[in-house]
């Protein structure tokens, strides 16, 4: 196989950690190992620090993985990284081919990190998760188009889940955090609480322990018998298990770039019903024939988000509709290979600029 350069890939550290799985980090090991399976030579920096709220110590880290990389090299950085790294990566701009790789805006000013305009405008190349992404990056930052790629989360094909009649095996994907909306979930929960249901939520507990202590109580108050479980993070076959044993799959984030999740759902069958966030849409998408594969609902609002659960467990036409929309979106998913291609074509066209210029002045 020829290989069409070396890549080094930026990601932060511990993206293995099974205690702390992630979309993101998901992401970027697969894109690692279909970019090294297609020819690449990908060196990965792992960075340690808490990204993107970094200390001196982790930008350190950064300046230093970056120094060792050649003049002229093509440096792949996670947006976790890149959006709050400003002065450590814009004196690099020109002297790297430098792509952000941007899973979740972080923003500037309060509440975000400074600066991530600059590094994502001084890039070579931006790639995204989604084209709601790519749309709020061109918008937020006024950057050209022609810097912003789109290349979609792939899924692994996986047996069609089973289901069971009632439809009342709920499976929540999501890290334990206040962005999730564990809390509207729950909320929505005890509104149906007349009808047969349960709901494990699998997923990590965030840097919010007074979050996660306040969702155990309220999983036990909405959730009267045990019909939440909080199941932890789940990796591998556990976490597979988890989706073909589900009926539907419940998110009711605050925002979302894709959903991955929403996507390893429909890649078994199974319907979704979620907040109608980022590019959660996006990664819905439709049934070969239109019918749609879930139902989305305004962010925040526990009523809706109830009104569209009694709407799935009391219709069983409803159900039968949604699965088979579910069922045909599957086949219209695309895997890995298609999510590293589009990249490799990003990387492909800076490999083909002349050497020796500083990336900056070829934009």
């Amino acid at each position: 196989m020829i290989n069409p350069g070396t890549v080094h890939v930026v990601v932060p550290d511990g993206i293995d950690d099974p205690a702390r799985p992630s979309g993101g980090n998901v992401y970027d090991r697969r894109v690692c190992g279909e970019l090294a399976d297609s020819g690449w030579s990908v060196r990965e920096l792992s960075v340690p620090g808490s990204w993107p709220y970094p200390n001196g110590a982790a930008c350190a880290a950064l300046a230093g993985a970056l120094a060792g990389i050649p003049d002229g090299g093509i440096a792949l950085v996670d947006g976790l990284i890149a959006s709050a790294a400003a002065p450590v990566l814009l004196p690099e701009a020109d002297r790297l081919r430098l792509v952000v790789l941007v899973h979740m805006p972080v923003g500037d000013g309060p509440g975000g990190c400074a600066g991530e305009g600059e590094v994502l405008r001084a890039a070579a190349a931006v790639v995204t998760t989604s084209t709601w992404t790519r749309r709020l990056l061109l918008t937020r930052y006024a950057l050209r188009p022609g810097l912003v790629h789109v290349a979609q989360p792939g899924v692994d094909p996986a047996e069609v889940a089973p289901g069971t009649a009632s439809g009342g095996e709920l499976l929540c994907v999501a890290a334990v955090a206040p962005h999730k909306g564990h809390d509207v979930l729950f909320a929505a929960l005890a509104q149906v609480a007349d009808l047969r249901w349960r709901c494990v939520c699998v997923g990590a507990p965030g840097r919010d322990p007074g979050f996660a202590d306040q969702l155990g109580r309220l999983a036990l108050e909405c959730g009267d018998g045990g019909r939440i479980c909080l199941a932890g993070p789940l990796t591998g076959a556990d976490l597979d298990a988890a989706y073909a044993s589900a009926d539907l799959l419940v998110l009711a984030s605050y925002a979302e770039t894709y959903g991955m999740v929403v996507a390893e759902a429909l890649a078994r069958g199974v319907p979704v019903v979620a907040t109608d966030v980022g590019g959660i849409s996006e990664a819905l998408g439709d049934g070969s024939n239109g019918g749609r594969p879930g139902l989305l609902v305004p962010a925040g609002d526990s009523f809706a988000f109830a009104a569209a659960l009694r709407s799935w467990l009391s219709d069983a036409e409803l159900r039968r509709e949604m699965r088979q929309a579910a069922r045909e979106r599957r086949e219209s998913l695309a895997g890995w290979s298609v999510t590293a291609d589009r990249i490799s074509q990003v990387l492909l066209g800076l490999s083909a600029r002349p050497t020796g210029l500083p990336t900056g002045l070829l934009r």
